[in-house]
């Protein structure tokens, strides 16, 4: 297990370097504009000084001592990201599961060093059907790094998937509204409700990551197939046609019902398979929301 430790810190300090490199170079700025906009809080006043903007005098002030002062203003305190990440059975589905799990983490380290760039908290919450893991948002690159080991070595209790009760334990634990941004192949139905609730509390993202084989089966023959949510194994014939095609619907009408109710309730979507790059799909989506 020690070298299991090495190996991991390695693979940690890897992501690292790379993660934190687009979020110095790509995301830093691109994030701060997304998400912290124009938000300005009055914080003081001082006497003018000379080359101060004339629009910031508060003429109020000004009146009551017969000399200039200006409105010192500060951009809005920080804000809490938090990243919510599917670490059930079908997130491991694919060719290359090993790989779809690396590259969920890579692009919740990007967020995360984003937003520690920016002052930012993050937190963590990885779930199945069930919370899994739940880290509170706290600043720092320790506290990022302890977020990435995370994400590559959890182990979940659960293989089944259930979006609405990870909505609603958020809902919960946050007060204030914050950046949340979902990570699942969202292969889950009923959480239209739980949705619409923290999408109108939060600035709220879905990032769907999918492996192109999962959405089609390939024409194997007869085939054990492992139910990744129940574990159950069903020996079926992908010669049928009739098979292939309902694999298929079922698929897209769950990816068209995560775009529908994302959309509908004014949630950021987009969707990134492992062979595209994550970093134009991310600065495209930052992009739009300017």
């Amino acid at each position: 297990h020690v070298i299991d430790t090495k190996a991991l810190l390695k693979k940690v300090r890897k992501i690292e370097i790379k993660t934190r490199r687009l979020s110095d170079h790509v995301f830093g700025g691109e994030y701060h504009s997304t998400f912290k906009g124009r938000g300005m809080t009055f914080s003081e006043v001082r006497q003018y000084q000379f080359g101060d903007d004339v629009r910031a005098i508060d003429w109020n002030v000004t009146a009551r001592y017969n000399e200039p002062f200006v409105k010192v203003f500060e951009e809005e305190r920080e804000l809490t990201l938090m990243l919510v990440v599917d670490v059930s059975g079908s997130e491991a589905f694919g060719t290359r599961s090993q790989f779809k799990r690396e590259i969920l983490t890579e692009i919740a380290a990007t967020l995360a060093f984003s937003a520690l760039q920016n002052n930012d908290k993050v937190g963590l919450l990885l779930f199945s059907d069930q919370v899994e893991l739940f880290i509170p948002p706290k600043k720092g690159r320790s506290h990022i790094l302890r977020i990435i080991r995370e994400l590559l070595e959890f182990e979940p209790q659960s293989l089944k998937t259930n979006i609405s009760n990870a909505l609603e334990f958020l809902s919960g634990i946050l007060k204030k509204k914050a950046i949340v941004f979902m990570l699942s192949d969202f292969m889950d139905q009923g959480y239209e409700k739980t949705l619409r609730i923290a999408a109108k509390k939060h600035d709220l993202t879905g990032i769907r990551v999918f492996d192109p084989v999962e959405v089609k089966l390939p024409n194997l023959g007869i085939v054990p197939l492992r139910d990744a949510e129940t574990g159950a194994v069903q020996w079926i014939s992908t010669f049928s046609k009739k098979i292939r095609k309902n694999y298929e619907t079922q698929y897209r009408q769950h990816v068209s019902a995560y775009e529908e109710l994302f959309s509908k309730n004014g949630a950021g979507k987009l969707s990134c398979s492992v062979e595209e790059s994550y970093v134009k799909k991310l600065l495209g989506y930052f992009k739009a929301r300017m």
